[in-house]
């Protein structure tokens, strides 16, 4: 056998007892007369030590020439430590090597395999198979795998079923770029990688499995960020015969249990805001609520002065930010130059101080006086000591930046603890959203969701005004969840369609199969899909996925170790029908 035991398991109990381990070289120490090597494996480290008194002269002499990295197989008996560590699991003991087998040896690593590593990012990318030796991609991919399992074991205790659905798909034009693959079988025609196993989940309603869940792989042809990746895993889930509460409650539950069971955090009953109630108070639908600084709508008080960029803005809004009236006129710049900048966008920002002493002091103060002032504070909710932060312009724009400030602001002042959870429901989003450059509808969430009830017949006369029966699960500032009651009926989804531009020729092509379907005793149904790399992310403390995937691609959608994506071969091209001009 390679090992009885492994690198993280024994301690003072195990003193005099003959053992076998296997594992890489994490460091050795050579003082001559003795040597120390430091054995690792998923499980933890042992030391090893060599001796000149204890240890036969040949086996020494080889544990002089192990180099980092190397494959060992060791036999020996656990002996008390003499300077203990106890910063080890194993610290109180070592083995006193009577058996040394090199498995493999290894190259120089090209960084160090240390918690606190000299590789760069993309360096270490390319060599990841290496990276996941350090302890922390290590225990990032092993609380991925805890909290998978945890939602697979909480959802089929609860009655839902696994199911696998395709990946080779037909391309939709709904929704970002689709993934295609060429069918060699069929000339000229392609496949697409689902963005989502959306109709499918729904055929599996028609067909009356009515708790559905899946930890899907899919794929989206777009733009990347730190948190995106060209493949990203979710777990899908559908039920039938629900409304929006049962969905609500039931996947309440699910994020409850994993916050208890992951990180030990209670919670009570998740609050709920409406689309609208979100944007007015934080700017966006996906607020971060460990914090204050909520906006306080400004424009009806700040438009009877003087003041002609607030009387010519839609929207006067600000926030309080706790403390900074301490601030520099050198760092309010700083803070008016962080808001100008072209990812931001805005003009300007009025900004106004709360003195200690209850007075106040603004950049405005020619056009307006201390009673203005006061009444600004009470609707931000200044306090003495605060500084009100001010942005004026078009209503959508305004919002947007100052969500964008108050994120910033909650960053500097480190008010985002990630070892807190604040998790709610957005509820009652608009069905429809315009494309400005089209003037076209399309939707927000996705073809299939359905209208609050009631409110159908608003699709012909105000589009805009319809609300979806939709809902997403936001924690600590980031979307972790998303899903909708859906359509069930073939002449609601004919109507949906036609808004969003469709011809009934066009959606036939498209959707046919699923509209046929609900020709055959569709029940209602709805669901929800989380991000699971997301969420596994935001419960380890961090919001960047990339840490959490095993093999994840760069900013460029590129795996850098396997050097992918690449061309193909002509003969591979001719096999499938295809020719690529950009290939020499």
């Amino acid at each position: 056998m390679y090992r009885s035991h492994t690198c993280g398991e024994l301690n003072a109990s195990h003193i005099n007892k003959e053992v076998v381990l296997s594992g890489w070289v994490q460091k050795t120490r050579d003082k001559g007369f003795v040597i120390w090597v430091d054995l690792r494996d998923r499980y933890g480290i042992t030391q090893l030590v060599f001796d000149e008194e204890r240890t036969d002269s040949a086996i020494l002499e080889k544990a002089r020439t192990l180099g980092r990295e190397f494959v060992l197989q060791v036999e020996g008996k656990v002996i008390e430590r003499s300077s203990k560590n106890p910063n080890l699991s194993t610290g109180d003991i070592e083995i006193l090597v009577t058996k040394l087998q090199v498995l493999n040896e290894s190259l120089v690593p090209p960084f160090t395999i240390e918690d606190k590593t000299d590789g760069g990012e993309d360096l270490r990318m390319k060599f990841r198979y290496l990276d996941i030796r350090r302890n922390p991609v290590k225990q990032n991919l092993i609380f991925r795998s805890k909290v998978t399992m945890e939602v697979r074991n909480y959802l089929t205790n609860q009655g839902f079923i696994e199911v696998e659905t395709p990946y080779l798909i037909k391309s939709t034009p709904e929704g970002a770029r689709d993934f295609v693959v060429p069918s060699r079988m069929n000339e000229g025609q392609f496949y697409a990688l689902p963005q989502s196993p959306q109709t499918f989940k729904q055929l599996l309603m028609v067909g009356g499995l009515d708790k559905y869940f899946q930890i899907v792989k899919c794929f989206r042809d777009e733009d990347l960020r730190a948190d995106r990746q060209p493949e990203f895993t979710q777990i899908d889930c559908e039920m039938a015969f629900v409304e929006q509460d049962d969905i609500l409650k039931a996947f309440e539950g699910l994020t409850r249990h994993l916050l208890l069971e992951i990180k030990g955090v209670q919670t009570a009953e998740f609050p709920r805001l409406t689309y609208d109630e979100a944007m007015k108070r934080f700017g966006n639908d996906k607020p971060d609520i460990r914090f204050g600084m909520e906006f306080g709508e400004l424009t009806e008080v700040a438009k009877h002065r003087d003041f002609n960029v607030f009387n010519s803005s839609e929207l006067v809004a600000g926030i309080s930010i706790p403390g900074a009236a301490q601030y520099t006129r050198k760092e309010i710049d700083q803070l008016i130059d962080w808001v100008r900048r072209p990812q931001i966008g805005a003009k300007g920002m009025v900004y106004v101080k709360c003195n200690e002493d209850g007075s106040y002091k603004s950049s405005v103060d020619k056009f307006y006086n201390q009673e203005d002032l006061s009444q600004w504070a009470k609707i931000t909710g200044a306090q003495p000591g605060d500084l009100i932060c001010i942005l004026s312009g078009d209503t959508a724009e305004t919002r947007t930046q100052l969500s964008a400030l108050r994120m910033e602001m909650a960053e500097r002042l480190g008010l985002r603890n990630p070892k807190e959870f604040a998790p709610l429901w957005i509820v009652d989003f608009p069905l429809l959203e315009l494309d400005e450059e089209t003037g076209n509808y399309h939707a927000m969430h996705h073809p299939f969701t359905s209208p609050k009830p009631g409110q159908l017949e608003l699709l012909e006369t105000d589009p805009a005004a319809v609300r979806a029966n939709a809902y997403d699960l936001v924690l600590n500032g980031n979307e972790i969840g998303g899903g909708s009651i859906r359509i069930h009926d073939k002449e609601t989804q004919a109507t949906m369609f036609r808004h969003l531009g469709f011809t009934p020729e066009e959606a036939k092509a498209q959707f046919g199969f699923l509209m046929d379907a609900f020709q055959y005793g569709a029940p209602p149904h709805g669901g929800i899909a989380f991000g699971l790399d997301r969420l596994v992310a935001i419960l380890g403390g961090q919001e960047t996925i990339r840490d959490f995937i095993a093999f994840p691609k760069n900013n460029s959608g590129r795996d850098v170790m396997i050097d992918a994506p690449a061309f193909i071969d002509d003969a591979q091209l001719k096999e499938l029908n295809l020719k690529l001009d950009i290939q020499s």
